[in-house]
């Protein structure tokens, strides 16, 4: 319990910025595993359409400061990488 009033207000801040990240974040896995299972199933234009909306939704959870900005980077990077090879073994 906060005893200052400065306090309180820090604290309902906070609850409201864990709740943003943490919807953030959730977009942003769905997204990803939307790329997984598209790649899993061997679709190629499924799964580069997926890719393309996952790379705009992490971009963006990083650009709000919900996840580093290096972390979107090794992200993106890694599901291009699964797609591109995907894409080539087809």
């Amino acid at each position: 319990m906060a005893n200052h009033k400065s306090a309180g207000k820090r604290n309902r801040q906070a609850q409201v910025r864990r709740l943003r990240n943490r919807m953030n974040k959730s977009k942003m896995k769905t997204v990803v595993n939307k790329v997984d299972e598209a790649v899993a199933a061997g679709s190629t234009e499924a799964a580069q359409e997926a890719l393309r909306k996952a790379i705009s939704v992490v971009a963006k959870t990083a650009s709000k400061g919900t996840i580093h900005k290096k972390t979107a980077s090794r992200k993106i990077s890694r599901l291009t990488k699964r797609v591109n090879a995907m894409t080539a073994a087809a």
